[in-house]
């Protein structure tokens, strides 16, 4: 074969190969654009007003952030019968009802604000999300630590212990992966109830402090630890659970970590088990309860304070991703999950 020919065969291989790459970055970014979209709708609609986002103004991505009225606040300062007559010696000679709109008129003029000012302070004020937030972070670093407790020794056991029948309860926890969460939402709750557990921290916790999720990841992470130190453990006269918390615990923390962000999101992000078991306190509302404060009220749902409170909401969670980025996905690789 000539070099000639050899040339153009390489040349037509690399072609190919560019072709092929540039196939997989055209689907990665669109998967990428996907996934985006609704938090670049979210962080945009968190800036329009009301007007602006059911109106589909053409008003780019910040809005126009033109003075709106806030309805609210106008209604909160609208005068009554007192603030009129306590008015008369400013409107000599006017009607009452010429005070009233001169009244009002100078309470909806002190109520224009900025829609993005209006949307995130609404957020704050119209509903608790402090105690919202304070909520969130109560429930789910309760069921990391539990599940944690629970699942270490659980993962231990079932990666380097010897004992009867410990693959028929490793096969246990797979099929308790398959097992989705609205099918035995109901005889939960009835069990809750009975108990007298809704409507309070324990109803939110107690039904996930066992994650076969979690165990399962540990038990993957565990395998891949060497049996040599396990073995030295044991010759310096540890005891099993001291090989756990002592040994195998610090190993662990880059599962730990993945495990903790699959875990806290889930729980962070979870609306169908808390509109279950938290019907008539408030003040347990978890963060994504918070968003119904401003859905379907008379004057239909307040889409910029509603996105707002979505995006003090997301914030915690995208932070916390970016500064364990590097741990989270070492723990994915060393754990076997691919």
């Amino acid at each position: 074969m000539s070099d000639a020919t050899l040339t153009a065969s390489a040349e037509h291989t690399t072609l190919r190969f560019d072709w092929i790459e540039t196939l997989k970055h055209v689907v990665l970014i669109l998967g990428a654009v996907i996934v985006l979209l609704p938090f670049y709708v979210m962080v945009s609609y968190s800036f329009k007003s009301q007007a602006e986002i059911e109106g589909r103004l053409p008003t780019g991505f910040f809005g126009a952030q033109e003075l709106m009225l806030d309805h609210r606040c106008a209604v909160r300062a609208a005068p009554d019968r007192d603030d009129i007559a306590a008015a008369a010696q400013r409107f000599p000679g006017a009607s009452e009802r010429e005070i009233a709109t001169a009244l009002t008129q100078e309470a909806e003029a002190g109520c224009m604000e900025r829609p993005v000012i209006y949307n995130y302070t609404t957020a704050f004020t119209e509903a608790p999300l402090l105690r919202y937030l304070l909520n969130g972070v109560i429930v789910t670093v309760s069921i990391f630590l539990i599940q944690v407790l629970v699942a270490l020794p659980c993962a231990y056991a079932l990666a380097k212990l010897r004992f009867w029948g410990r693959e028929a309860v490793f096969g246990l926890v797979l099929f308790c992966l398959l097992i989705p969460v609205h099918a035995i939402a109901l005889p939960l709750y009835v069990g809750l109830s009975k108990l007298g557990l809704t409507n309070s921290y324990s109803a939110l916790v107690i039904p996930w402090t066992i994650s076969v999720f979690g165990i399962f990841l540990m038990r993957q992470f565990f395998m891949t630890v060497p049996d040599d130190l396990i073995d030295a453990a044991r010759m310096d006269g540890m005891s099993e659970y001291a090989i756990v918390w002592q040994v195998m615990l610090p190993t662990a923390v880059p599962a730990l970590l993945a495990f903790g962000i699959f875990s806290v999101v889930a729980h962070w992000n979870d609306y169908f088990w808390p509109r279950i078991v938290i019907t008539g306190d408030r003040s347990l509302f978890t963060p994504p309860l918070g968003i119904r404060e401003f859905r379907a009220d008379l004057d239909g749902s307040l889409y910029g304070p509603m996105m707002a409170t979505a995006c003090v909401i997301v914030t915690p969670l995208i932070v916390a991703f970016l500064v364990a980025q590097r741990r989270f996905i070492e723990g994915i690789t060393l754990s076997g999950m691919k």
